[in-house]
């Protein structure tokens, strides 16, 4: 009997630890459907009765804004953080892990030391930059560092990945007569999908939950991404639209966990295998 519980034990705790984990979302959605006057006065998770008139205002959105346009443009920033991300700390990771060259370890140090900066040190010079060079109210800001490597977390995560990776595949490809680049395209990046896709989600995931900097270089109605669009439905001054927003939410939760899902096998694979073939 001992021995039983024993081995149900660790079952569940994970179960329990499941349950916990997937009660925000469960409140989530169904906050989603509940009157208003129901979503800050009432602690009961079932509503009385389903208000489906919360999913038709979300999806009016705000401002003369279409929930579709609002996807969109947060569809657009994601895209171009994750593409941004992968090609250019890819490369920096590859001259960091497998190229020899003078200052090697000291600019990966201080491409390191970056990652201790909070965000707020470079906003301000950042903001100047943009606005000097008329991009702000645009996508630049958000889209164009990404080309620049400017995420030490993603080049640390890639180089440490491609430091494990052997050698000797590579060393052939350069007897055979390929250079840099083509070991690069041909043999490293194909071996470094794992730590590529990881890029990927979390570059995906960040930049579409991001609000500060959004908030800080758009303007525009018409640019806002659906991250903004949940701060219109809270007044200060009136009644706040709880139920509208709750449900462009779940709209907002959506295309995330579409992409993880998608992802997540090819994810789990690689990390299974080490990222190599035999």
């Amino acid at each position: 009997m001992n021995l039983t519980l024993r081995r149900r034990l660790p079952h569940a705790v994970a179960l329990i630890a499941l349950i916990a984990l997937l009660y925000p979302l469960l409140w989530l959605l169904v906050t989603s459907v509940k009157p208003a006057d129901e979503v800050v006065t009432s602690v009961d998770l079932w509503p009385s009765h389903f208000e489906w008139s919360n999913f038709t205002t979300a999806l009016d959105g705000v401002s003369g804004v279409s929930v579709t346009r609002l996807l969109g443009n947060s569809l657009l920033i994601g895209l171009g953080s994750v593409v941004g991300n992968v090609v250019s700390c890819s490369l920096a990771a590859f001259a960091f892990a497998r190229l020899r060259f003078r200052m090697r370890r000291p600019m990966f140090a201080f491409t390191v030391a970056t990652l201790m900066l909070p965000q707020h040190v470079v906003l301000i010079p950042q903001y100047i930059i943009f606005n000097k060079l008329g991009m702000t109210n645009t996508y630049w800001p958000l889209i164009l560092p990404k080309f620049l490597a400017v995420e030490a977390f993603f080049v640390f995560l890639i180089v440490q990945f491609m430091r494990n990776l052997p050698r000797d595949l590579e060393e052939a490809a350069r007897i055979d007569g390929c250079g840099p680049f083509r070991s690069f395209f041909h043999i490293i990046l194909p071996l470094s999908r794992p730590a590529l896709i990881t890029t990927a989600i979390f570059s995906f995931i960040w930049s579409w939950n991001d609000f500060f900097t959004q908030m800080i270089y758009l303007f525009s109605p018409e640019k806002a991404t659906i991250t903004l669009a949940l701060r219109s439905f809270v007044d200060q001054s009136s009644t706040s639209a709880y139920g509208p927003m709750f449900a462009m939410s779940v709209i907002a939760v959506l295309p995330i966990v579409l992409f993880f899902l998608v992802f997540q096998r090819y994810l789990v694979q690689g990390m299974a295998t080490s990222g190599l073939k035999g």
